[in-house]
């Protein structure tokens, strides 16, 4: 190859590589443009339809679902859960906890309990310590992953809307806080079951209040 054919195949391949990193941008841009499209929103802002749970300590407010009270102490832990089950999926939701000490969560994959408040299954956690870990609840009762201390300081809003997004892809489970990534997990228990109901928590304790609204899912194809 002689210097002229040689110094082509550069501008060429510079040329190629500009084009490629411009379109990068347009293709990330038209994958979320695909995701918000098949969004389906499971709570419609002004009722609790498609959904059950304990109504005395749930409910609808300012276009939000609201668990528990500042007024009094939280008797027990309490969950509203989805009446559809849910697999693979994406999950995007905003919350916001109220009270000191306040604890709540997304439970995601899990049953109900029968005959019981409780439910069992994975649950994306909230509150202070718990901010974006797995939490195993009423299975293994144990946090399975968790991210680094100080992850968040910078990004989480307290007393405010923040922004959850939760994605189970067969034995994965990965996990975001307002753009950070917390917890990207890999179920090594093959026993544990890869479809459940969802549902928002407001855990037992001082009076608190768990704020979530805009929730919506992506259903995927069920990883191979």
């Amino acid at each position: 190859m002689n210097l002229r054919h040689a110094t082509q195949l550069v501008v060429f391949s510079t040329a190629v590589l500009a084009m490629l990193s411009a379109l990068a941008p347009s293709r990330a841009a038209d994958d979320d443009a695909i995701t918000d499209a098949k969004a389906v929103a499971l709570f419609d802002g002004k009722s609790l339809a498609g959904w059950e749970g304990n109504l005395d300590v749930f409910r609808v407010e300012d276009r939000a679902i609201v668990g528990g009270t500042l007024k009094d102490k939280i008797a027990r832990n309490e969950f509203l859960c989805t009446k559809k089950q849910y697999g693979d999926f994406e999950l995007r939701l905003k919350f916001k906890l109220l009270g000191k000490g306040a604890n709540a969560g997304v439970q995601i994959r899990t049953k109900r309990i029968p005959d019981h408040h409780e439910v069992s299954g994975y649950q994306a956690d909230l509150g202070d310590g718990y901010w974006g870990a797995l939490y195993d609840e009423s299975r293994r009762n144990k946090i399975l992953a968790a991210p680094k201390a100080g992850t968040l300081d910078d990004v989480l809003k307290r007393d405010d809307w923040n922004n959850y997004r939760i994605r189970c892809e067969g034995k994965r489970i990965q996990l975001w806080v307002n753009d950070v990534k917390t917890v990207d997990y890999t179920e090594a228990d093959e026993n544990i079951d890869e479809l459940g109901v969802i549902a928002v928590q407001i855990h037992g304790g001082p009076p608190s209040e768990a704020w979530y609204k805009d929730i919506t899912i992506v259903e995927l194809p069920a990883a191979k």
